[in-house]
């Protein structure tokens, strides 16, 4: 099976000429902005992202402090003075973030960086404007070469929203050559900081393929918990306090009237309307009913819950869905996974684990694929999924220590 959804222009040079067993180093930093995540993917031969195998995997924590000014980056709370100097500022923090997190999971696989082949980074989302046909990532891509030697690709969803697309959601390239079979059909969920969803009918036809974000997961979840809590606690541990607590019915019906729930695809989202701000706004008001934290909490996992319900009923068509995966932090919260399941009945609702790949490296290691795509000039997402006009190579390449591409 091929995951792609169109062949390599002949009029384009590729940057990378194949060797059997290249390797490529995907890092990635969600929505919650609590770490950077890292995978070392050696792909195979040729264009065909199977059998791919996954050497190492690490999620570095990024410090309290450095995530609270993400944050209040993304959320506009730095002065206008400024915010310019901060932005500059982290981007540069963070691309030193992503160069060590790089060096670090070589080692782990027991890899010198010269070994490696390439680097694609995600990078940090601090403003999502598809509206605006904008997205901002940071983490300077030029440290992350200039620190590894490396060549590295980032600024992916730069190019897909120049074709017309939202920049948004990318890994179903990946879910498709990870996930898709022939004889089911299959949803894979994501559930990071945004819920994102992707329909994998049966046979992986990638035009068929259906994906887009469906709304908050765990950025209200955590960012009710922090405030909540005083700054304690910064997410619900193991799903305890939605376990504890009562579902509050007219709450979840508020929620639930959502614009953007009801919005058809293809859609995205992020913390501009998913964030600290909202959070704070709910638990404020929340605070003021006397009710326990833990309801509002409970409220919050069934929020997530059945927005994902209503978008396999409505906007996907999925009435034959046989298997929901599940990725992302959410994907360890039990209280979720069990509201999940109770309204899918007969739907097998299972990890990203069960199929190889494991859930908190998935991300990572779509970009690692779109890396190692962008190098062969060959299209890295799905158009039908984001809105783009069309097919186009994704990604921006900074040539490795040496100054070559590779």
């Amino acid at each position: 099976m091929t995951a792609g959804c169109g062949t390599q222009d002949a009029t384009r040079r590729p940057f990378l000429v194949y060797a059997p067993g290249v390797r490529v180093i995907g890092l990635m930093s969600g929505t919650s902005a609590d770490a950077v995540d890292a995978a070392l993917v050696e792909w195979p031969e040729g264009s065909a992202p199977q059998p791919f195998r996954l050497l190492a995997f690490r999620a570095d924590p990024i410090p309290d402090a450095v995530r609270d000014r993400i944050h209040r980056l993304a959320a506009g709370r730095v002065p206008a003075g400024d915010a310019l100097g901060e932005l500059a500022r982290l981007d540069v923090a963070l691309g030193e973030r992503f160069a060590a997190s790089a060096a670090a999971v070589a080692g782990d696989a027991k890899l010198a960086l010269e070994t490696v082949d390439a680097i694609a980074s995600h990078g940090q989302t601090v403003a999502h404007h598809p509206e605006d046909r904008a997205s901002l990532q940071i983490g300077d891509p030029s440290v992350i070469a200039e620190r590894t030697g490396r060549t590295t690709v980032a600024d992916f969803r730069a190019r897909d929203l120049a074709a017309g697309g939202e920049g948004a959601p990318l890994t179903p390239y990946f879910h498709v050559a990870a996930f898709g079979d022939p004889d089911e059909d299959r949803a894979v969920l994501n559930l990071g900081g945004i819920a994102n969803i992707t329909w994998i009918p049966r046979g992986s036809n990638p035009d068929d393929v259906v994906a887009f974000d469906v709304g908050p997961a765990n950025a209200l979840i955590d960012g009710v918990v922090h405030v909540l809590t005083g700054g304690r606690e910064r997410m619900d541990r193991d799903g305890a306090r939605a376990a504890r607590g009562r579902v509050d019915p007219k709450l979840l019906e508020r929620l639930l009237d959502d614009e953007f729930l009801r919005r058809p695809p293809p859609k995205s989202t992020g913390r501009e309307r998913y964030g600290s701000a909202q959070a704070e706004e709910l638990a404020a008001r929340w605070s003021e009913t006397g009710q326990s934290g833990d309801d509002l909490v409970a409220t919050l996992v069934a929020f997530t819950a059945q927005a994902v319900h209503r978008a396999c009923r409505d906007l996907l068509g999925a009435s034959k869905l046989n298997r929901l995966l599940v990725g992302g932090g959410g994907a360890k919260n039990p209280a979720m996974m069990r509201a999940l399941t109770t309204g899918l009945p007969g739907v097998a609702i299972e990890p990203f684990d069960v199929m190889g790949v494991p859930a908190a490296a998935a991300e990572a290691m779509a970009f690692a694929l779109m890396g190692r795509n962008a190098l062969l000039g060959i299209p890295n997402h799905l158009p039908r999924c984001t809105g783009a006009a069309r097919a186009a190579v994704l990604g921006e390449i900074v040539p490795g220590g040496d100054g070559s591409p590779r």
